[in-house]
């Protein structure tokens, strides 16, 4: 055994377990509490497993998907929750991400540290099916929770039908089943009153 290696690979462990900390905008399904990152992260892996029969690309490697989706928010943890609808927040999104990507996935061995940032730079990117799939799981996840919360998040930020639709409009990449699914949500979280 290479004790160095696996001290690494643990202080690393111990490390993404701050991601049960990072507290996202989106509440639980029963409205009590914010959701955090790690359960976020978790449920789009079940997700995945689930609804993987919904990609538009059939052969689609599942398991891909889900190791993205459980390392594509572990930069959070220093670069913390950017809110899907905070263009300001957005506008140094993508440094501060990176910044953090380069610590956190440092503080593994070589090759487990590139093959994290890969993963990481591939949901990113978005070119793969894998990740479109993931990406519109990614999206999808707060909607649902908005909608069964009966609108919470929305209606604390005072968000608009015009920019859930425009900022998940993505979803069809990854699945056009999925994005009717999605539109459908929004337009019930409207007739509702959970969405303006």
């Amino acid at each position: 055994m290479d004790i160095k290696r696996l001290q690494k690979q643990m202080a690393f462990l111990l490390e993404v377990d701050e991601l049960k900390n990072v507290l996202r905008q989106t509440y639980v399904t029963n409205g009590s509490r914010q959701e955090n990152d790690a359960e976020h992260s978790w449920h789009l892996a079940m997700m995945a497993i689930i609804l993987e029969e919904y990609a538009n690309e059939k052969q689609i490697n599942t398991l891909h998907v889900i190791k993205m989706l459980l390392i594509h928010d572990l930069v959070e943890i220093d670069a913390g929750d950017t809110f899907a609808y905070d263009e300001i927040g957005h506008a140094d999104k993508a440094q501060r991400e990176e910044e953090a990507a380069e610590r956190i996935f440092s503080m593994l061995p070589e090759d487990q540290a590139d093959m994290i940032y890969q993963l990481w730079r591939e949901f990113e990117e978005r070119k793969t099916p894998e990740a479109r799939f993931a990406a519109a799981l990614d999206r999808l996840h707060p909607m649902l929770l908005n909608h069964q919360a009966k609108g919470k998040t929305w209606k604390k930020h005072d968000i608009r039908r015009e920019q859930v639709l425009k900022r998940n409009e993505t979803i069809a990449e990854g699945s056009e089943d999925l994005w009717e699914y999605a539109q459908a949500i929004i337009e019930d979280a409207v007739e509702s009153g959970y969405l303006r």
